[in-house]
């Protein structure tokens, strides 16, 4: 059975889907991006500081699943320049210390709002 997620504690849709949808098994992300929940504006900084938000707002949306972070067993990264691979992945790897997700990085023209990284994650329940 389907179920739709949604939290507070990540920045609502910004167009027409759902921040998560839950199956028996797993739990599938929408692209979190670097948004303030609270604001709805896209985060200042570089890579590694929308980084840290857009894996905040992920975090948020997956413990509103019911699980957690070290549940998630696949990972999609979209950047929009090959110079921010590196300060993204170091940024990344501090939330998955150990036994990280599968990845795919996928470097892109443009990511909605101008933002410079966006993240969506398969987690097991």
């Amino acid at each position: 059975m389907k179920r739709v997620v949604k939290t507070d504690k990540a920045p609502g849709a910004i167009a027409t889907y759902s921040q998560a949808v839950k199956t028996d098994q797993f739990v599938f992300t929408a692209g979190q991006i670097a948004m303030n929940p609270s604001t709805g504006d896209v985060i200042e900084g570089d890579v590694a500081a929308q980084t840290i938000q857009v894996l905040e707002n992920l975090k948020a949306v997956i413990e509103a699943s019911g699980t957690q972070l070290t549940s998630v067993v696949k990972t999609t990264v979209y950047l929009t320049k090959p110079e921010d691979f590196v300060p993204m992945n170091k940024t990344y790897a501090q939330y998955f210390l150990s036994e990280p997700p599968a990845r795919t990085t996928v470097f892109v023209n443009a990511l909605p709002k101008g933002v410079l990284v966006e993240i969506d994650a398969i987690a097991q329940l």
